[in-house]
């Protein structure tokens, strides 16, 4: 049995949204990873203030590519 052709586009927006949110989570998560980079290197007296260890950092640092590693 066919889907309802409004179906089919109620469907197809939702993973439009969904593939947005998606998106938008990536960037956000780079953007920590970055900032907390740059912390790390530049004020790491920081770090122990937002309640992370140095592992945790490196961590997450580790999940940057390569390439801004």
């Amino acid at each position: 049995m066919a889907a309802h052709p409004a179906e089919i586009k109620s469907r197809w927006r939702y993973s439009l949204a969904a593939l947005r949110s998606l998106i938008a989570l990536r960037r956000e998560q780079a953007y920590f990873r970055f900032e907390l980079k740059r912390m790390a290197t530049d004020n790491p007296h920081l770090i122990d203030d937002i309640g992370l260890t140095k592992k945790e950092v490196e961590a997450e640092i580790a999940k940057l590519p390569f390439w801004q590693r």
